[in-house]
């Protein structure tokens, strides 16, 4: 890895990537889902998976200096696409203003969780 590429995170030991990759100003954030602070998985309604998601987002950028407002593309897998609406009202909350680019698609992840998401925030390092 070159000096312009560094990992943001701690790495599982059983998973070959980091939680983030800061490349140039841009942060890449790998697929979370529904997590507390300390790495737990948190299983509820889909308003609830939602938010923690999006809180282990907000995490792992805030280790590099980054927030929310710096996301520009996030791409979310629903386990159920007739959650759409509910999610959709609790990603609205997190980014009024739709000031983002977003996609969605219906799809199970490896694990068990009713939601995944992986963004992208641009951050000029200061």
């Amino acid at each position: 890895m070159n000096d312009r590429i560094t990992t943001i995170g701690e790495r599982n030991p059983n998973l070959p990537f980091h939680p983030a990759v800061r490349a140039g100003d841009f942060i890449f954030v790998s697929g979370q889902v529904a997590k507390d602070e300390k790495g737990n998985m948190c299983v509820g309604n889909i308003e609830e998976e939602t938010r923690w998601t999006i809180e282990s987002i907000r995490r792992i950028l805030k280790q590099d200096g980054a927030d929310l407002e710096d996301v520009v593309k996030i791409t979310v897998y629903l386990e159920d696409a007739r959650n759409f609406g509910r999610y959709n009202k609790v990603f609205a909350e997190y980014f009024p203003g739709g000031r983002i680019a977003r996609t969605t698609v219906e799809a199970s992840a490896a694990i068990e969780c009713k939601i995944e998401m992986d963004a992208v925030a641009y951050k000029p390092r200061g």
